[in-house]
């Protein structure tokens, strides 16, 4: 459908121009991101399998923006990459956006706006997550194959009563 592969790259552009500005300047984006990777992120870094400073892990996440992106543009893996970027967007909305903590008046509806843009982006995400395109769901398929199966069992479970009641003795 033309709505698809319209909307797909449209929704995808903000995650790549995105990660490619967080690649290209990590520092000040790990700056910012400083004080939420402090308290989320640092205490547990030991336990992760690579480098978890800021900087890193900017990079990484502009990475997974781009790759994910990418990959939701061009429509493969559509529902991965929708799920990597809602991720993504989760954590930096909430690492780049806290608006509650602003005092200054203009401060925070700025960051509320950015914070409401972000949310309404993981909407997109989510429908895009949830779009099969027109083919059933896996749930619906599940259903199916368990009726299916049951009356399978059923259909086999009277043909072998019906054999055994036939050769039993009256």
């Amino acid at each position: 459908m033309i709505l698809r592969r319209v909307a797909r790259p449209l929704l995808a552009a903000t995650f790549i121009w995105g990660g490619v500005n967080a690649i290209r300047q990590a520092e000040g984006h790990a700056q910012a991101a400083e004080p939420f990777l402090s308290e989320n992120v640092m205490p547990v870094a030991e336990t992760l399998p690579v480098e978890a400073d800021p900087v890193a892990v900017v990079k990484f996440d502009g990475a997974v923006k781009v790759a994910a992106g990418t990959l939701l543009a061009l429509g493969r893996f559509r529902r991965l990459s929708s799920l990597a970027l809602l991720t993504s967007i989760t954590a930096t909305t909430v690492a780049g956006h806290p608006f509650w903590e602003k005092t200054d008046e203009g401060e925070r509806a700025q960051e509320q706006i950015q914070f409401l843009k972000n949310t309404g982006l993981a909407g997109g995400l989510m429908l895009s997550m949830a779009d099969t395109e027109g083919r059933p769901s896996v749930g619906w398929r599940a259903k199916r194959a368990a009726r299916k199966a049951r009356k399978q069992v059923e259909h086999t479970t009277s043909k072998a009563t019906g054999a055994v009641e036939s050769v039993l003795p009256n």
